[in-house]
């Protein structure tokens, strides 16, 4: 019992950093996080493979010795700009809030095709869809142009010019 109170601990004293600028470095973001107290480990996550092999990701996760420095230091940071951009810090074991996203996301990714972002089932679903609804009306429309070619080609039959027929 006493190591799922240990993981437990370990769990809610981690902090998840997102939204990082790709010029934040480790030891940035160290300093940043350091005055709340003490960081016993620190994962910056880079690309492994690709073409951004090599570059930050934009996120990390910063293990203090205690659950309440760990909420000091997200209470404090949540929101503070960061090389022009607002840092998203959270407990690791918190779920990303969904509700009040989850409608929005799904409509917004429906209607614009691909929305980048988010994360999630609903989120992926949407961008499905839409390059199912994408590839549905490209098909159409290519069955009405090629109908459009077949009765330009047949109204030319008579021996008039044709200026879309190929030479």
């Amino acid at each position: 019992m006493d190591s799922n109170n240990f993981n437990d601990d370990k769990l809610e004293s981690r902090l998840y950093i997102g939204n990082l600028d790709l010029r934040i470095t480790e030891a940035a973001l160290i300093k940043m996080f350091s005055p709340f107290g003490k960081i016993v480990s620190e994962d910056f996550l880079w690309h492994t493979r690709g073409p951004k092999r090599g570059e930050p990701r934009g996120y990390a996760f910063i293990q203090f010795s205690s659950k309440e420095e760990a909420i000091r230091a997200k209470e404090k940071m949540h929101g503070r700009m960061a090389c022009g951009r607002p840092l998203v810090v959270r407990l690791a074991s918190e779920k990303y809030p969904v509700e009040g996203l989850a409608s929005s996301k799904n409509v917004e990714g429906s209607r614009s095709g691909l929305s980048g972002g988010g994360c999630g089932q609903i989120n992926r679903s949407a961008k499905i869809a839409a390059i199912k609804n994408k590839l549905k009306a490209m098909d159409e429309e290519g069955c009405k142009n090629s109908k459009k070619q077949k009765l330009n080609d047949e109204s030319c039959a008579d021996g008039s010019e044709n200026p879309s027929a190929e030479r």
